[in-house]
């Protein structure tokens, strides 16, 4: 009955859009404890039916290119339009410590200030693909609560910075100008999935610029494209100055209306949530696997092992999965 309660409790502070309630859920389907998990569960699939009109942005780029001072004048920008924006700021998590910086809200403190913005910075927690674990959650309760455009800005560009592209409906490369260097830096995988590549810092570099513009197009031009009827625009902007924004977000608006016509939008919502149901599968047997009492027992034991060198990597993997499933090795 008290779970109840809490959801309702939960369901209509979002629905009203109260950011205080939202940050609480979004930290509830974040948490790891069982109870949290229940209660996640329960929320998430009354809500889930007022959501997914959003226009769903995937900022992404190489360290130092600009995307905190990019997303916060291109959030004003939308706020001042009317739009209600949320921006989902992922940190990456140490693999020494275990904690994360999250400072986005101190680097868009104008746009945090802003009551029709919502800045929600969260740790990869060891999640590659430049996202949370509970991205796609996250989205779906911006949604519910009003926000019209979610903006997510990944950890930078890699070689696994591609899954944000599974959970949005564009998706937006930053780079900046001196392209012979970034194009070394920048891994083929991601110019394949961009939906634009916005050059941004043009303000400072305005020969460089134009040899970067240049080279990107020159780049895209022999890729295959994430969508065929798109052929994805490289565009000059500064966010510091705020210029070029107007004309990156009526790109993106061109980009929805077309592929609202052909279909394709809703095909790739559709398969999103094919993605996601996988994405819950795993996270879940994942979680399992760790709590079983038998791999508790031997996987201490086990990881010192395989550092120390007295065990090979795949026996000590076989043992723990055969502690998990016994017998799932054999045949019946």
């Amino acid at each position: 009955m008290t779970a109840r309660v809490r959801s309702d409790d939960y369901k209509a502070g979002i629905l009203a859009g109260d950011r205080a309630v939202l940050a609480r859920a979004i930290t509830l389907v974040e948490s790891t404890k069982a109870e949290h998990k229940a209660l996640a569960q329960e929320l998430l699939p009354e809500l889930s039916p007022h959501a997914g009109d959003a226009q769903r942005v995937g900022i992404t780029g190489v360290p130092g290119v600009g995307k905190s001072t990019f997303i916060e004048a291109l959030g004003c920008n939308l706020t001042e339009e009317g739009h209600k924006v949320a921006v989902l700021a992922i940190d990456p998590t140490s693999t020494r410590s275990g904690g994360s910086i999250l400072g986005d809200k101190t680097r868009m403190a104008r746009l945090a200030a802003d009551p029709n913005a919502f800045i929600r910075p969260s740790p990869t927690s060891g999640k590659l693909g430049g996202v949370n674990r509970m991205t796609r959650e996250t989205m779906m309760l911006c949604e519910t609560a009003g926000f019209d455009v979610v903006l997510v800005e990944t950890v930078g560009a890699g070689q696994s910075e591609t899954v944000v592209a599974d959970m949005v409906d564009f998706f937006l490369v930053l780079m900046l100008p001196g392209a012979g260097d970034e194009l070394q830096g920048i891994k083929k995988g991601v110019l394949e999935l961009a939906d634009m590549i916005a050059v941004n810092k043009v303000d400072a570099y305005d020969v460089k610029a134009k040899q970067a513009l240049r080279e990107y197009k020159s780049a895209l031009h022999i890729m295959t494209p994430p969508d065929v009827a798109w052929k994805p625009p490289v565009l000059p902007v500064s966010g510091l100055k705020n210029t070029g924004l107007d004309t990156l977000w009526a790109t993106i608006g061109e980009h929805r209306a077309l592929t609202e016509k052909s279909g394709s939008r809703a095909a790739k919502r559709r398969d999103q949530q094919v993605r996601w149901m996988w994405a819950m599968i795993e996270d879940r047997l994942f979680s399992e696997f760790r709590a079983h009492p038998a791999v508790k027992q031997r996987l201490a034991e086990l990881e010192s092992a395989v550092a120390e060198g007295r065990e090979l990597a795949p026996a000590a993997a076989a043992e723990l999965l055969e502690a998990f499933l016994p017998n799932s090795g054999k045949g019946s």
